[in-house]
C-alpha cells in the first residue's frame, strides 16, 4: 500500500497547492471558475476523445460491468436516502444526499489518475462508470427535486434533461470519439498531436481546480457528511465489489478499476446541482471537503486492496 501511496501522493499535492492558491486569493473564485470550464469544456474534452476515439462501442458497452456497479450503486443510494427519510429530511435533500453517497469525482480526478496508476486500458471502464453516472443518478436526482417540489412529473423534466446531456462536454466528446472510431478512419497526426497537448492539460489543470475549489468549501455540519463520506470512500466501494465480484461475471481487471473508481471522494457538481435548486449546498460542500481530505488515504487502500485482482 506505501508504494501505491506515494504513486497517489503527486495527486493530492496538487489538489493541496490549488488549495492553497485558493485560500490564499491567489487565485479567485473567479479564476477558478474559468479554469474549470477551460478543462471541463477544452482539456478534458479532448483526452476522453482521444481515448474513446481508439475503443470500439463493443469494447465500451460492457453489460455485465454496467449492471454490478448501477445495482451495487443503488443499494448505497437507498441506503443514504432512508436515513435521510428517518432523519426527516425532506426528499429533495435525502435525493442531494443519496448523490454524495455515490457520485465520485469521475470526471476532473478519476479518468486522470486511474489512467496513469493503473494504466491506460482502465479508461474505458471509467467511462462506463461516469456514463452510468450521468445518465441514471444525474438525471434521478434531478427527477426527484423538481417532483418533490411540484408533486408531479412532467415532460418538461425530460426535456431539461435531455437538453443537459446533449451540452454535457463529457457525453459529447465520448460519442464523437466512438463515432471517430465507428467509421474507422485515422486521426491525423495534426489533429492527434493537437488532442494530446491539449488533453495533457486536463490532469494538472483539473486538478488544480479541484484544490482551488475547496478553498470555497465549509465545513459545516460535520456529521452528516462524515456519514456520507463514509457511505462515498468505504460502503461504496465495498458494495460494488460484492456485485462485481460475488453476483456478476465482472473481469477481475475491469472490476479492479470500478472498485477503485468507487472509491472515489464526493463530485464538485453535485455542489452545482444543490446550489441551483437550493437544496442542502453547505451540507453537499462539506462532504466534498471532508471525503477528499480523507480520500489521500481510502483511495490508495481501496487502489492496493484490488491490485492483487489482476496483477
Amino acid at each position: 500500500m506505501y508504494d501505491i501511496f506515494l504513486k497517489t501522493v503527486p495527486f493530492f499535492a496538487l489538489i493541496a497547492v490549488g488549495y492553497w492558491a485558493g485560500r490564499t486569493r491567489f487565485f479567485t473564485q473567479e479564476a477558478t471558475a474559468y479554469l474549470t470550464k477551460f478543462i471541463f469544456y477544452f482539456a478534458l474534452s479532448a483526452m476522453l476523445f482521444k481515448f474513446s476515439s481508439n475503443l470500439s462501442l463493443g469494447e465500451l458497452l460492457d453489460w455485465q460491468f454496467m449492471q454490478a456497479y448501477l445495482y451495487g450503486s443503488l443499494v448505497v443510494y437507498v441506503l443514504a436516502t432512508a436515513v435521510a427519510v428517518f432523519r426527516k429530511k425532506p426528499m429533495a435533500e435525502a435525493a442531494i444526499e443519496a448523490q454524495c453517497s455515490v457520485i465520485g469525482n469521475v470526471g476532473f480526478l478519476g479518468i486522470p489518475m486511474l489512467a496513469l496508476l493503473m494504466g491506460e486500458a482502465a479508461v474505458g471502464h471509467v467511462m462506463m462508470v461516469l456514463a452510468v453516472d450521468l445518465l441514471v443518478f444525474g438525471s434521478l436526482v434531478v427527477m426527484i427535486i423538481v417532483g418533490s417540489r411540484d408533486g408531479r412529473m412532467s415532460i418538461g423534466i425530460f426535456r431539461t434533461l435531455f437538453m443537459g446531456l446533449i451540452r454535457n462536454p463529457m457525453i459529447v466528446s465520448i460519442i464523437l470519439g466512438l463515432s471517430w472510431s465507428a467509421m474507422e478512419i485515422p486521426i491525423p497526426a495534426p489533429l492527434n498531436e493537437f488532442m494530446t497537448m491539449l488533453g495533457s492539460a486536463a490532469t494538472p489543470g483539473a486538478l488544480f481546480a479541484i484544490g482551488a475549489s475547496l478553498a470555497s468549501k465549509s465545513a459545516e455540519r460535520v456529521q452528516v457528511a462524515g456519514w456520507l463520506s463514509f457511505c462515498k470512500l468505504v460502503l461504496h466501494p465495498l458494495v460494488v465489489a460484492y456485485f462485481a465480484l460475488a453476483l456478476f461475471d465482472v473481469d477481475p481487471y475491469a472490476a479492479a478499476v470500478m472498485i477503485a473508481a468507487c472509491s472515489l471522494p464526493v463530485a464538485g457538481n453535485i455542489y452545482m446541482i444543490a446550489q441551483h435548486y437550493g437544496v442542502a449546498p453547505q451540507r453537499v460542500s462539506a462532504s466534498i471537503l471532508i471525503s477528499t481530505a480523507l480520500s489521500i488515504v481510502t483511495v490508495s487502500m481501496v487502489i492496493a486492496w484490488v491490485t492483487p485482482l489482476y496483477s
